[in-house]
């Protein structure tokens, strides 16, 4: 006889709230529901990588201290194993912006969805996701609230929730 999981209360009310929130009726439901989550999350790295890349957030125009700025988004479409995912890369005036989440050429996000979609399971939010993304960036460091990932991608030591 399998062995059932057991769930801390707040990861069980981490999945209830998804499942309130998305309703899924169908194991199709549930696929879509991830699709949808791993989407968010890739997006609100991005967003974040060019906050630290500027130096400021989105609207903070009084921590502005570069003549840089946000310059709209391209529209791009990735695979993962849960099907093509469009997301909106945000592009800065200058043209300097570099994306490690999902770099510039790069179609094929399966070598990070499992790490993002194992996070969810653990019961994190979006939010946390984001800030955890060291996990999936060894040298992601969190600055006013996102965290962007230094130049030593390849880097893969292991780290712990705490660096």
């Amino acid at each position: 006889m399998a062995r059932q999981r057991k769930l801390s209360p707040e990861r069980k009310e981490f999945i209830n709230g998804l499942l309130r929130h998305y309703q899924p009726e169908t194991a199709q439901d549930v696929q879509d529901m991830l699709k949808d989550l791993l989407g968010d999350t890739l997006q609100g790295l991005l967003e974040a990588e060019l906050d630290a890349e500027l130096g400021y957030s989105k609207y903070d125009y009084a921590n502005k201290n570069t003549d840089n700025s946000r310059n709209g988004y391209s529209k791009k479409n990735v695979v993962s194993s849960l099907g093509e995912i469009s997301l909106d890369i945000p592009r800065d005036r200058k043209g300097d912006f570099e994306p490690k989440t999902v770099r510039k050429n790069q179609t094929d996000i399966s070598n990070i969805e499992d790490q993002v979609l194992s996070m969810y399971a653990k019961g994190m939010t979006t939010m946390s996701t984001e800030h955890s993304s060291r996990y999936i960036h060894p040298s992601a460091e969190c600055i006013r609230g996102g965290c962007f990932c230094g130049d030593d991608i390849e880097d893969d030591r292991p780290h712990t929730a705490g660096g």
